[in-house]
């Protein structure tokens, strides 16, 4: 995808991510499952200002933002809008293309149902990265990138994942965004409905 297409707000840009393919090496994954995260948003890391490991938030749309959660699970966020602001996309779900014995095996399970991609940090597994992908560009060929993907039929939107910490404004916006009739979503589904 163009360094152009990130350059929106992370509202915008959050759906049409869905469809999309990550690719790095010989494993290539389609995005299922979103969640923005915006400027003066109370669940973003972007709320504390530029810090080390917040900077990549605030570069240009269309880097990484690698950050590790809890200390174990790395997940991947999409850099929106322009330099400055501060806002990104989640990665939450993917479903597999090519490459499911390196999936398979970087994830240390041999199967193929959904319980694969069903998570960021499963996500972040499987495409083998750590928080050095922070800061990468997605838009320029080797690596990590992003390459156009068909654009799903019908969305589910929801409220985020895992965030009680934020003003309620925040716990309560509709800002999960997940490709409907996929069975490669994480839980819970139950918060999920048409868009």
């Amino acid at each position: 995808m163009p360094r152009e297409f990130f350059q929106m707000d992370a509202l915008d840009l959050a759906p049409r991510l869905l469809g999309k393919l990550l690719r790095r090496d010989d494993v290539v994954l389609q995005i299922t499952e979103v969640e923005a995260y915006r400027p003066n948003d109370s669940a973003c890391h972007g709320r504390f200002g530029i810090t080390p490991r917040t900077a990549p938030v605030f570069g240009q749309g269309g880097h990484a933002y690698v950050y590790l959660c809890y200390g174990l699970h790395t997940m991947l966020n999409v850099v929106a809008d322009k330099q400055g602001v501060g806002a990104a996309v989640l990665i939450r779900a993917c479903a597999p293309v090519t490459g499911l014995k390196t999936i398979q095996q970087r994830r240390g399970q041999i199967t193929e149902k959904p319980v694969l991609l069903t998570g960021p940090g499963k996500v972040g597994q499987a495409l083998g990265i750590s928080t050095d992908w922070s800061n990468h560009s997605l838009y320029t060929p080797g690596g990590l990138e992003l390459l156009d993907g068909p654009e799903p039929d019908k969305i589910l939107v929801g409220p985020r994942v895992g965030i009680e910490y934020a003003l309620p404004e925040h716990v309560n916006a509709l800002w999960r965004f997940a490709i409907a009739g996929t069975p490669w979503i994480s839980a819970p589904k139950n918060t999920l409905r048409p868009l």
